[in-house]
């Protein structure tokens, strides 16, 4: 038995095009650059031959090194929705990321995290909710920085 929650539910604003926004965190291989709990990814295949589209998968090298969950992308819609699902053992999250533009070159990211854990690791989640919308925040605050960054000096966040 086990226990699905909402972990994390919170958005970042980014001052880039959303098309720009979408490219650069969908793309699996820009996470470690913006993702301050992962070093590398490794074993990335790409189905499509894009990463970041549905079946789009690969694992994550953490900085700790006996977490090394299995990703994938489950629902890839350009520039509107985005979503993996990551599984570790008897553990699994799923991240939904949702992408609106603003007036002007802007775009809004609202990520909602949720966890499934067995019954007997239930405890842990309310510190887990307590914990994971900062990092999530600052993680795209992070992804922002870098994507803005991009976006003003004309080069893909990719090329950067």
């Amino acid at each position: 038995m086990s226990v699905r929650v909402l972990i994390a539910d919170v958005s970042v604003s980014f001052h880039a095009p959303c098309e720009a926004v979408f490219d650069y965190l969908s793309d699996p291989e820009n996470r470690p650059d913006w993702q301050a709990s992962l070093r590398a990814v490794n074993n990335l295949t790409t189905p499509s031959g894009r990463a970041g589209d549905v079946g789009t998968s690969w694992t994550d090298v953490t900085v700790a090194p006996w977490v090394a969950p299995r990703l994938e992308v489950t629902e890839c819609v350009a520039g509107r929705r985005w979503a993996e699902i990551g599984a570790w053992h008897t553990v699994d999250a799923h991240l939904s990321l949702e992408f609106c533009e603003t007036s002007g070159p802007g775009t809004d990211v609202r990520a909602l995290a949720h966890l499934t854990v067995p019954v007997f690791l239930a405890p842990l989640l309310p510190m887990l909710r307590l914990l994971t919308p900062p990092a999530l925040r600052s993680d795209l605050r992070r992804a922002a920085e870098l994507v803005g960054a991009t976006a003003s000096s004309g080069q893909s966040a990719a090329d950067a």
